[in-house]
């Protein structure tokens, strides 16, 4: 390689670097403060989704944000299968009954609605997404089905390199634990337009949605002591539904790690019998000598 060849390829490495180290900075002071890193139950390499948090979690999606946000990709007979909230059958079925499901075309060529059955999705709340920003004032809200593995933030360097090694992917699920929390009084020097909201770690600072969650709104099931299951607190309720999410968008997740983990075993085992394999082959040289 000429000198020439040689400073022009040092002069790119240092260009890369430089944006390396640059540019998630740039991307996380405009975004504003990161998330906090929570701790949840299916992180790792052997994490699993916690039944009863699942289930609460449905509990306040059903009764603070189905209102406004579908999960048009999710059925009801879901929330019953292994690896889920794992709600019973007769559960399922009775859930799915209290929606109205639109069908047909019957006989008559016309559509018609009856009750939900398992096999139906979940119906969205708004006709269509022109229907849905009219109630909302402009502002489309977001499908819940795959939200908690679209949703991310920067981690800059060299977080994201000790990512590789801690097998963190629970971005998704902190961002939108720390959106639901993070709802402030707006700083001094900042104006609200009618329809904003001051949220500390949106992009911007500036959000649509109303603060959607308050101590004390869904009610918890009740332990033998009378007490709730859990705090009936925007924390609480924050990661009980985030993680309802992260399961609506990965609900095998759990199937997923087992399989990595069985995967991982079955390779290492087979390097040892390679190695051991390769030893045993080339023991003794062609000529029969012992190999040195």
């Amino acid at each position: 390689m000429s000198r020439i060849s040689f400073r022009l390829a040092l002069t790119g490495l240092a260009a890369g670097l430089s944006l390396a180290l640059i540019q998630p900075a740039a991307q996380a002071a405009e975004a504003g403060p990161k998330p906090p890193q929570l701790t949840w139950s299916f992180s790792g390499p052997v994490g699993k989704f916690d039944r009863a948090q699942l289930q609460r979690g449905f509990k306040v999606y059903k009764e603070v944000c189905a209102s406004c946000h579908g999960a048009s990709l999710v059925a009801f007979r879901n929330l019953s299968q292994p690896g889920g909230p794992e709600f019973t059958q007769g559960q399922v079925s009775a859930l799915a009954a209290t929606y109205q499901i639109k069908d047909g075309p019957n006989e008559a060529g016309e559509m018609f609605e009856r009750p939900g059955r398992p096999a139906d999705r979940f119906p969205s709340p708004f006709a269509n997404e022109q229907a849905a920003r009219a109630a909302q004032g402009g502002a489309y809200p977001p499908d819940f089905s795959v939200l908690a593995k679209a949703r991310t933030y920067t981690r800059g360097f060299p977080t994201f390199v000790f990512d590789i090694f801690t097998q963190y992917q629970e971005q998704g699920p902190d961002y939108i634990h720390a959106l639901l929390t993070g709802y402030e009084d707006p700083p001094a020097g900042v104006t609200l337009l009618p329809g904003q909201n001051y949220n500390r770690y949106m992009p911007g600072h500036l959000i649509a949605m109303p603060k959607p969650l308050a101590d004390g709104q869904v009610e918890y099931p009740k332990g033998p002591d009378g007490k709730p299951s859990a705090p009936e607190t925007v924390d609480q309720y924050a990661r009980d539904v985030t993680a309802f999410m992260m399961w609506m968008a990965e609900p095998h997740l759990e199937a997923r790690k087992r399989i990595g983990l069985q995967v991982m075993l079955f390779l290492i085992i087979f390097a040892g019998l390679l190695y051991y394999t390769k030893k045993k082959v080339w023991s003794r040289m062609p000529d029969g000598s012992p190999a040195h």
